[in-house]
């Protein structure tokens, strides 16, 4: 989000050629099913009855197994994943005038834009260039803005000498509330054009749902997460039901952003001196993002979900939701609705990774928002960016 635009990190310079390609994902490897059929084949006439009854019980037995066992399996291929290098990709807030500027000499990124331009019905790449500003900031572009940019930005890296190979080396990818649709592009869940359309359709849906019912965010800087959760106790103590608050943007440590009513957020303003927060920041964004205010937004994107092809990503895709990696379409599509409403987990993501021994990090896309974040975790942790 808008969160962490304070933040920096160094830019990786990029340069031209190839063309964008949608991963093709791995399959699933093969899961252990249980027999569903119990073979009746040499049975005593005699005991005829009873071995059936016997053998349909254990038919349904089996089965109740073999379901619940790929249930479980199903969405469990990645359980066991070790990380060494990922691919990190920003969310709103990152967007910025002049992002995008060397993608026409890169063919492949060009061509990204050009399909935008179609899907969008706008020339996305030129409001990225060139603005206004408040154009860009809304969410409604936005959104489709920075996960075009994001994706741009791998065309960016594979055109770079030795770029494919570190492609190739990435086992691990996430990204921060809209960038998670970015990451599971990258690893083909989904195609370039379908990841647009929904995240055009989540934009629109947001915004809808943030003009229904006054809302805000705002940034609480200098405190640790608990701290920062007293704080909202304190403000939901002064206001109604309505305008109470909670941490929606777990970030990093001493940044955490707080969504709710404008009157819950101006409580949380008010009193965060006296929590010895260092400050306050409000954000510049439609409404108090991933809390109930954005429940009308849930609906509509289930709609558009059950009606998008969605794969097995072929690389781990971890959850902004829960912070682990999902491999089951039906679970990644709920997810994904669910995650406008719920807190975003980014810091427990990153730790994570880093604790199961992630080595290399790339952000890829405009800003230096998640390198900030980054070293705001471990300071050590090399990461470096890529854009266009």
């Amino acid at each position: 989000m808008a969160t962490m635009t304070m933040m920096a990190a160094t830019v990786g310079k990029v340069s031209s050629r190839s063309s964008f390609q949608s991963p093709s994902p791995v399959l699933p490897r093969s899961f252990l099913h249980v027999r569903l059929s119990h073979s009746l084949e040499g049975i005593k006439v005699p005991r005829l009855r009873q071995s059936i009854r016997t053998a349909r019980r254990c038919e349904v037995t089996r089965m109740s197994v073999s379901l619940s066992t790929d249930a479980a399996t199903s969405d469990s291929v990645f359980a066991e994943y070790k990380p060494s290098t990922a691919f990190l990709f920003p969310g709103q807030g990152a967007q910025a005038v002049g992002m995008g500027k060397d993608a026409a000499s890169i063919p492949a990124a060009a061509a990204l834009f050009a399909k935008a331009n179609e899907i969008l019905g706008y020339d996305l790449l030129d409001v990225c260039v060139n603005g206004p500003k408040e154009k860009l900031d809304s969410t409604v572009i936005s959104q489709p803005a920075i996960y075009v940019a994001s994706l741009a930005a791998v065309e960016a890296l594979r055109a770079q000498e030795g770029g494919q190979a570190i492609i190739d080396s990435v086992d691990v990818t996430c990204g921060l509330s809209l960038g998670e649709y970015t990451a599971l592009a990258f690893a083909g869940a989904f195609s370039f054009e379908d990841g647009l359309k929904l995240v055009k359709l989540r934009g629109e849906a947001m915004q809808a749902a943030a003009d229904a019912a006054p809302s805000a965010m705002c940034s609480v800087i200098g405190l640790d997460s608990d701290k920062v959760a007293a704080l909202c106790e304190a403000a939901n103590e002064e206001v109604s039901e309505e305008e109470k608050v909670q941490i929606a943007n777990f970030l990093c440590p001493g940044n955490y952003a707080v969504s709710g009513g404008v009157k819950g957020i101006e409580a949380v303003e008010a009193k965060a001196k006296s929590f010895k927060a260092r400050m306050t920041v409000r954000l510049a964004v439609a409404g108090a993002f991933h809390t109930r205010f954005m429940s009308p937004a849930v609906s509509k994107l289930e709609s558009a979900l059950a009606e998008t092809e969605i794969k097995t990503p072929r690389i781990p895709v971890i959850s902004n939701v829960d912070g682990e990696p999902h491999s089951d379409a039906a679970v990644i599509k709920q997810i994904l609705a669910k995650q406008v409403t719920s807190p975003v987990l980014w810091e427990n993501s990153l730790k994570t990774l880093l604790d199961r021994g992630l080595q290399n990090s790339y952000e890829l896309g405009p800003g230096k928002v998640i390198a900030g974040i980054m070293k705001r975790i471990n300071k050590t942790a090399p990461i470096e960016n890529i854009s266009v």
